[in-house]
């Protein structure tokens, strides 16, 4: 077995030696000439000279080996129905999609945008695109149309493939409408708009412009569509990143990287093998969507479930099932779901057999110690924590058990992923923290390893003014997290740089105080802002959903457990650091991919404008608290 450190020690220190070995598991058309150009930094070009497919290595070179296995699972409890699309038929899917691009005049290079429910179509668009050399950019289904717009406008797309409705809780949540609009309201133009039917909702079709996928489909059956060998750096999609204002902001991915490095961390981290099936609970809106449902799992000849639904519906049991029923080995999900998952009936947890499982991976915002050990318990298989971004596309905090097998520890995401050096910096002198214990803000020196994002589309400045410029002095890229190292290696996560409140000149981060109100036994969730105070400067609120209504359902008894919650903190981080109030409430304002909307709360308690909310989940919830904000 490898030593875990001394691996990592060879990708930062024997880069080229180290990528070229995990680049053999990738298919090449023409072999690189260069592992790392890094001769103009920060940008750095994997494998230049190289030519390959993303299409290809996720689906054409395994219909020879594993053609008739299943690739694609698709299960939607909105609408009962479940598919499942072996890797031959989702070949004859991927050219016809890709027959249907190439009539409608798109050519290499164009941007496809993709505005899709999770439905086999989106995948089948997704694969299309690079299949043709084309750039896909998927756009979360049901987004605003003043958001979309300027996704338009920033990506200037030739096609865009939506669909008539996604449905959400037994409901149609239409899409075209929300379409229509917002390509009246962009400047640019797509030449086209090709419309899946589900037959959910009715819609009006633009003459001239909308198509008709099932038609034009039809036409395609038997039509031969070959990969496109393109350049190894050659962008493979733009994905922008929630929470932006002014001008979008658009992760550019190539293409060479990011198959090699989703290859090797589906050996290495989360330890999947061919034939097997990986199940991640996510949206293709997001970027674990791309890289862990749509191409991750099919590069390593995996079978991938794509599921349209909840978790809790028609009960709480519905993703285990799942797992017995596929065999899953893999699976991926979000801490915000599995606090959904733990305030239903336990019993889901055992009803079904997971012998297959071999562990639940969590990502997308820290995971808290009370939910990984209860979720730990609950299904006693290992749990694994791991960090990382939109921009990174693929972790880089975890325990890379395909390495050397690890403990997990409890509150921490793990170590520093291979080919990512990661540093501490002190944030006044910009130098290492080496101390254990001491905060500082996570870095990664130059270079990213494969699969990071090359640069923000159309603006390299904005790439490097972005990312490379805030540590004084260094050409270091911010993560903007402050995280703590301990005697291990492991790094812990303790929110955004810009989520710190300085209450009367001591600086506290949101989620130190979070962890410590969630210890508390009745807490289910919490999130914690600072809002302005006049004597000072800041003040920490928290806003927690219970466990148990009841023990708040009088203000007496709501003063008594706020005043519990209190003295937790109080002994567990200081007086300092006890909020000004706990207020109670029933869900707390998050995007639809689980992410805790901190700045909107936090806007609402200062009486501001929250901007904008379209990644909001439930609208009702941001109400709740505008209406305890003001008491």
């Amino acid at each position: 077995m490898t030593n875990y450190a001394d691996f990592h020690r060879r990708s930062v220190q024997e880069r080229d030696a180290f990528w070229g070995e995990q680049a053999q598991l990738l298919h090449w058309h023409k072999p690189y000439e260069q592992v790392c150009d890094y001769s103009n930094p920060p940008f750095a070009k994997w494998f230049a000279g190289g030519q390959t497919n993303l299409c290809y290595n996720a689906v054409d070179r395994h219909v020879a080996e594993r053609g008739e296995q299943n690739a694609l699972i698709f299960v939607s409890t909105e609408t009962n129905t479940e598919k499942a699309y072996s890797f031959a038929e989702l070949q004859a899917e991927v050219q016809r999609m890709a027959a249907i691009y190439q009539s409608l005049g798109v050519k290499k290079g164009d941007r496809v945008l993709i505005y899709m429910p999770m439905i086999p179509e989106a995948c089948f668009a997704m694969l299309a695109a690079v299949r043709i050399g084309a750039i896909h950019s998927v756009v979360f289904g049901g987004f605003a149309s003043h958001s979309l717009a300027s996704r338009i406008d920033d990506a200037q797309p030739t096609i865009v493939v939506s669909a008539d409705a996604g449905m959400r809780g037994g409901k149609s949540v239409p899409y075209k409408h929300l379409l229509d609009e917002a390509i009246s309201l962009a400047t640019h133009k797509p030449s086209n708009v090709l419309m899946v039917n589900r037959g959910l909702a009715e819609y009006a079709k633009t003459e001239g412009r909308d198509v008709d996928y099932a038609t034009l489909r039809e036409q395609e059956l038997n039509t031969v569509v070959p990969c496109e060998w393109v350049d190894a750096t050659h962008p493979s999609y733009i994905l922008y990143t929630s929470g932006t204002t002014g001008k979008p902001k658009g992760v550019q991915r190539d293409t060479a990287g990011y198959a090699v490095a989703l290859a090797a961390s589906m050996k290495h981290i989360y330890m999947g093998n061919p034939g097997e099936t990986y199940f991640s609970t996510s949206d293709i809106g997001w970027v674990v969507g791309h890289s862990y449902i749509i191409y991750g799992p099919l590069i390593n000849g995996m079978a991938t479930i794509m599921y349209e639904g909840l978790p809790t519906r028609p009960d709480a049991g519905v993703w285990w099932s799942l797992v017995e029923k596929y065999k899953v080995t893999v699976m991926f999900s979000a801490p915000t779901a599995v606090r959904v998952l733990k305030k239903q009936d336990p019993e889901y947890l055992t009803k079904y057999d997971l012998s297959s499982l071999r562990g639940l991976f969590l990502a997308g915002e820290p995971l808290d110690e009370p939910t990984a050990k209860w979720i730990a318990e609950a299904l006693g298989k290992p749990i694994v924590d791991n960090y990382w971004q939109t921009e990174t596309g693929w972790p880089i905090l975890a325990i890379c058990n395909g390495v050397e097998p690890a403990p997990s520890k409890f509150g921490s995401p793990g170590k520093a992923v291979y080919g990512y050096d990661v540093k501490l910096i002190d944030e006044t002198t910009a130098e290492e923290i080496t101390e254990p214990g001491k905060k500082g803000v996570i870095a990664v020196e130059g270079p990213l390893p494969p699969g990071c994002l090359q640069t923000v589309w159309g603006d390299d400045q904005r790439y490097v003014k972005t990312y490379w410029s805030s540590i004084h002095n260094k050409v270091m890229y911010s993560t903007f997290d402050w995280g703590v190292k301990d005697e291990d290696g492991y790094f812990f996560i303790l929110g955004r740089t810009d989520d710190v409140i300085n209450v009367a000149g001591h600086r506290l981060g949101t989620r130190e105080i979070e962890e410590s109100i969630s210890s508390h036994s009745n807490v289910a969730e919490v999130a914690v802002v600072g809002v302005a105070d006049q004597l000072k400067g800041q003040v920490a609120v928290a806003f927690a959903v219970l466990k148990d209504v009841s023990k708040a359902a009088t203000p007496e008894l709501a003063k008594a457990l706020e005043a519990e919650i209190m003295k937790v903190v109080d002994a567990q981080l200081g007086a300092v650091a006890r909020p000004a109030s706990v207020k109670f409430v029933t869900v707390l304002p998050k995007t639809r991919s689980g992410k805790l909307l901190r700045r909107a709360i936090q806007a609402v308690c200062e009486g501001r404008d929250p901007g904008d909310l379209t990644t909001m989940e439930d609208p009702a919830a941001l109400q709740q608290v505008k209406d305890l904000a003001a008491r």
